[in-house]
């Protein structure tokens, strides 16, 4: 059962969580959508893609702020416990920092499993669809649009350009279409308006002309036909649209079982299992690593006493940034086969763990440890000369 202290730290927890996980998702999202919205509207697709481009990105975007959300949501927690002095009460009363540290690892545990199912399955589909929708938004399968004012191709033998589109692509004006078939006869229209109708057949759409002038010319021709027409409808035959490629292209679009899968498998090449066991120890060691946060959260969150320096937030940023990009760079030396995966990327592992355990024991078991205590101080001393030269400059500008 949970006492009055644990529903009291995990309310604590939560707010600054959550709120750190939705604000990270956000500038995240909001970053890539300004992007896609250019890449959309190069590529003239519908902008209903954009929204399903960044559906699919969420779940890679709450991989990477879940354990911010987590390391920050215990580290304020806890702050705000020790600046109210609450944390001397609880230590007091017999509830030591083991005790304390029961919700923060409910907390750790359960968002340790949702990420391990978000980078283990859910993110290598999610991030297949999105390359999907990027292929098929180039290769026109989802309706690219004629861009009005361009010479547009539609397959290898036709040209088009429009000069005004209205209603949403209904009502057309300024035509001109250029076509070829295979036996070397040309068709040129120019068309005060047209209009795009839907046949039977999925392959060909009808370009139905108003108000226009046909030249049609072959090699057999003395000279181009011309015709002066109301109503002119001319068949156009979509171009082929490749089939995109089966998942796992990459190593991000394999799940986890999959991945361990190929990196048992002799039969591929070397290069390819090395990246696929890179990959795999990268995911492993990216979410295991969250079941040290609480212990590093707690060791960054307790500032001496009578003091609110904020150094130990700053730093634990700092720390679980650079661990990832130590992490990168371990798959990366990892999949060119330069050194072995497990220790490319488990070494390092053990050596965070190693330092977030001493910070913790110097923190809960030695009599006033601060593990940050010599960086407290630097920074302490910065910030009293930092102010003195800005006392300095306001007295200056006020003899003057």
């Amino acid at each position: 059962m949970f006492s009055s202290t644990d529903r009291y730290i995990a309310r604590l927890i939560a707010l600054p969580l959550f709120g750190t996980l939705v604000i990270a998702a956000m500038l995240l999202v909001l970053e890539k959508m300004l992007r896609l919205f250019d890449f959309v509207a190069a590529e003239g697709g519908p902008v209903s893609v954009v929204w399903r481009m960044l559906a699919n990105l969420i779940p890679e975007y709450l991989s990477l702020g879940i354990p911010i959300g987590l390391l920050l949501g215990i580290l304020l927690a806890f702050r705000r416990l020790a600046l109210s002095s609450e944390l001397d009460v609880f230590r007091a009363v017999g509830q030591g920092y083991g005790r304390l540290l029961r919700v923060p690892y409910m907390y750790a545990v359960a968002l340790m499993l949702v990420n391990l199912a978000l980078v283990g399955f859910v993110q290598p589909l999610s991030r297949y669809y999105y390359e999907e929708l990027r292929f098929e938004l180039r290769s026109g399968a989802l309706g690219a649009s004629i861009k009005v004012g361009e010479f547009t191709n539609l397959g290898k033998r036709m040209t088009m350009r429009i000069e005004e589109s209205q209603d949403n692509g209904t009502k057309l004006s300024g035509m001109f279409v250029r076509a070829e078939d295979k036996d070397g006869q040309i068709v040129s229209v120019t068309a005060k308006n047209g209009q795009f109708l839907a046949t039977d057949d999925p392959d060909t759409i009808i370009l139905r002309l108003a108000n226009g002038v046909l030249i049609h010319d072959a090699p057999n021709y003395d000279q181009p036909r011309i015709l002066s027409f109301s109503s002119h409808d001319l068949p156009i035959d979509l171009p082929d649209i490749a089939a995109f490629r089966q998942r796992g292209g990459e190593n991000l679009e394999y799940t986890i079982p999959e991945l361990v899968r190929v990196g048992l498998d002799e039969s591929r090449p070397v290069m390819e299992r090395n990246q696929t066991r890179a990959n795999f120890h990268f995911r492993l060691v990216e979410v295991v690593m969250m079941l040290l946060m609480p212990l590093l959260a707690l060791a960054l969150a307790i500032p001496p006493k009578r003091s609110n320096s904020a150094l130990g937030v700053f730093l634990s940023i700092i720390m679980i940034v650079t661990y990832h990009k130590v992490n990168q760079y371990g798959e990366d030396v990892g999949a060119l086969g330069i050194i072995d995966p497990i220790i490319a990327l488990w070494v390092p592992f053990f050596l965070f763990a190693a330092l977030i355990l001493w910070m913790y024991h110097m923190v809960a078991h030695v009599p006033g440890g601060q593990p940050i205590g010599a960086l407290e101080k630097g920074f302490s001393k910065f910030g009293g000369v930092f102010k003195g030269l800005l006392n300095f400059n306001r007295k200056r500008a006020n003899v003057k």
